[in-house]
């Protein structure tokens, strides 16, 4: 497979494998803008040369937008490989090319979040035991942290404290969220719009900056619902899904 990394000079032209549409898309101009700010902070975006879901999205564990605790470390957004890409090897490129550079860069290791089994939108936990990474900590909502050290020494990461015991003040629905998935620039308005019609009492957070991301009370920045200050899913949601959601909780 032929990939491409994204630069400020290539960004508006290439298509963004999360997101693939034109640019009038508010999910596209949304994922574009947050990648734009990411490259000045050492953001690597490797992508298939064909349109499809195949890319890695790393950057240096300073600047996740996760609290995280992992100086000189690689973090790894996404590892996505989908549909007809699946089985040819190509995710095994993307996370070989990703090692590779991290080492090139000094780095200590590389951490990805997971799970004890595999939840939506987090990386494999098979996969991730296949590759040689390992479990360094864990949230209390099962959220985990996941390492492959370069050398045996190296110091693991681990989250924040803000991050171990997911929970907000609030009562009804409340969503952290960021801009880094695309998605959300076109289903978060939605759902607030929902809660509104129902009288649903929903509060959306969008975290703005790396400071508000790395100071969020879930390990999960991306998109982290919590229900009367519980936690309760990362799993992005539309109209309908929602008010299933909803229905669900008062039964």
């Amino acid at each position: 497979m032929e990939y491409i990394r994204i630069t400020k000079e290539n960004l508006e032209k290439e298509h963004i494998c999360c997101a693939i549409s034109n640019n009038n898309d508010v999910q596209v101009a949304s994922k574009k803008a947050w990648l734009a700010d990411r490259l000045d902070d050492g953001l690597v975006f490797l992508k298939s040369v064909e349109r499809g879901k195949c890319f890695i999205e790393y950057l240096p564990a300073e600047k996740a937008w996760n609290p995280i605790d992992a100086p000189d470390w690689m973090y790894i957004d996404c590892l996505w490989v989908s549909g007809s890409f699946k089985g040819h090897g190509y995710s095994g490129e993307l996370l070989q090319s990703c090692i590779d550079d991290s080492r090139e860069k000094g780095k200590k290791g590389l951490c990805i979040l997971s799970s004890a089994k595999k939840r939506p939108f987090l990386a494999d936990p098979k996969y991730l035991a296949h590759k040689g990474f390992s479990v360094c900590d864990e949230a209390d909502n099962g959220v985990q942290l996941w390492a492959l050290p370069f050398t045996p020494d190296a110091p693991r990461p681990a989250f924040l404290p803000c991050a171990r015991h997911p929970r907000t003040q609030e009562s009804g629905y409340v969503l952290y969220y960021t801009s880094q998935c695309p998605f959300n620039a076109k289903y978060v308005p939605l759902v607030e719009k929902t809660a509104r019609e129902h009288g649903i009492a929903f509060h959306a957070i969008h975290l703005r900056t790396l400071a508000e991301a790395r100071s969020a009370p879930t390990p999960i920045t991306t998109y982290a619902l919590f229900r009367d200050g519980a936690y309760l899913t990362n799993e992005q949601m539309n109209e309908t899904r929602f008010l299933k959601l909803v229905t669900k909780e008062q039964t």
